[in-house]
């Protein structure tokens, strides 16, 4: 049975449980490959020489476990293998958002882990704004905003080639079933709803910027 065959089994057993499924391969996939595959899974790691670190990460986010839940040899594993400062330390964030105060909250988690931050308040200015910096190694970006909303900026940035593998984090206030669905449709690599998790968010920027 093919890796492909599995997932579809495993999607017709569990139709209604969102099962978190790791795609761990050494293949180079094609786009239809890779886009047949975010279908499925909530990940994809290719094989290299720094996969064991982002499998141990992307494992520990999807068991919805943080650092401060571990035991003590855990963590100092963690910190071993995935220094805090080496993964988000200098990185560069654009927030997208229109609500001031999400920014704000944001920001302050953010500049806490020496993470710089550029925001915007709609999807044209965020597009402008990451058209202007060359180092914005990740995107938060909020859905429900004025003049153009989070799905369509994402639509729009995925068209343009330097922009296909930039991390991207949708954001909605909407907890709606087919919400997901819909953040990675239009090119979302991973998907948080509001009030956002800061735990799980700082998980999250760890496994999306250890190669970015």
């Amino acid at each position: 049975m093919s890796g492909f065959d599995l997932l579809d089994t495993l999607r017709l057993k569990h139709p209604d449980k969102e099962l978190p499924v790791v795609v761990y391969t050494a293949r180079e996939l094609n786009e239809e490959e890779n886009i047949k595959l975010q279908q499925y899974a909530s990940s994809i790691i290719l094989k290299g020489a720094r996969s064991f670190e982002r499998l141990l990460s992307e494992t520990t986010l999807f068991l919805h476990q943080v650092e401060s839940k571990l035991s003590d040899k855990k963590q100092e594993m963690l910190r071993k293998i995935q220094p805090r400062e080496d993964v988000l330390q200098g990185k560069t964030v654009l927030i997208v958002d229109d609500d001031m105060r999400n920014v704000f909250a944001l920001t302050s988690v953010l500049e806490s882990y020496d993470i710089n931050v550029i925001f915007a308040k709609n999807g044209r200015e965020g597009i402008e704004k990451l058209r202007a910096s060359k180092d914005v190694n990740l995107i938060l970006m909020d859905i429900m905003m004025p003049e153009m909303d989070g799905y369509e900026a994402m639509k729009i940035i995925r068209k343009e080639n330097k922009y296909k593998k930039l991390p991207i984090i949708a954001l909605t206030a909407k907890a709606m079933k087919d919400d997901r669905e819909k953040c990675l449709a239009a090119g979302a690599n991973e998907y948080l709803s509001k009030p956002v998790d800061t735990a799980k968010l700082i998980s999250l920027l760890r496994v999306w910027l250890y190669n970015n």
